[in-house]
């Protein structure tokens, strides 16, 4: 196994980790953060959190650049990513700091495009990561990690930061996965 898949497997692995962190409460104490208590598994889970997401680039600079991209990479690549995104989406749901709503439109925008990327790539067609998708991830990884951490440091200047990225993160989905499908409507045939 090469080292992009390695670095894969690796964030893939960290999922549960993050999960544990975020919703088990162990007794490490807690830090008060402008007001909001926050423990430090979950600063634990964030940080871990963090370190994950910063592979998912990693990786596939890695498997381009020494040109070790492998058919396994590319299926478990966006596999990790989406595991992670929605692991931490569903933890932020328990942890009654995020709608569910927002968690299931998220998830559902990433099973349509995979479905749609699952048919393309039957016809022998690839799907790539469009800017807006790219923007996408960004967007939710820092909602997550503002959610996470009860929108620290934004809490001492009275700005709702976690709130207002977690909309952009939302309103980009939406349009990420449109654009996607209006792009792309070659691929579905409806006979």
């Amino acid at each position: 196994m090469n080292l992009p898949n390695k670095i894969t497997l690796a964030r893939i692995f960290l999922v549960p980790i993050i999960m544990v962190f975020l919703l088990i409460k162990f007794d490490l104490g807690s830090i008060s953060i402008a007001g909001e208590k926050t423990t430090y598994s979950e600063l634990i889970a964030t940080i871990i959190f963090i370190i994950a997401a910063s592979t998912d680039g990693l990786d596939g600079y890695i498997a381009r650049k020494k040109k070790l991209v492998t058919n396994l990479g590319k299926l478990l690549d966006p596999l990790a990513d989406k595991l992670l995104v929605s692991a931490a989406l569903i933890s932020l749901v328990e942890m009654q700091r995020l709608g569910a709503w927002i968690a299931i439109v998220i998830i559902t925008r990433e099973f349509a495009v995979t479905g749609l990327r699952m048919i393309a790539s039957a016809d022998g067609e690839v799907i790539a990561a469009s800017k807006l998708g790219k923007l996408k991830t960004v967007t939710q990884i820092v909602a997550i990690v503002l959610l996470m951490l009860n929108n620290f440091p934004f809490t001492y200047l009275h700005i709702p930061m976690a709130t207002i990225v977690t909309w952009l993160a939302v309103i980009i989905t939406i349009f990420s996965g449109v654009d996607y499908f209006v792009k792309n409507k070659h691929v579905i045939n409806l006979k």
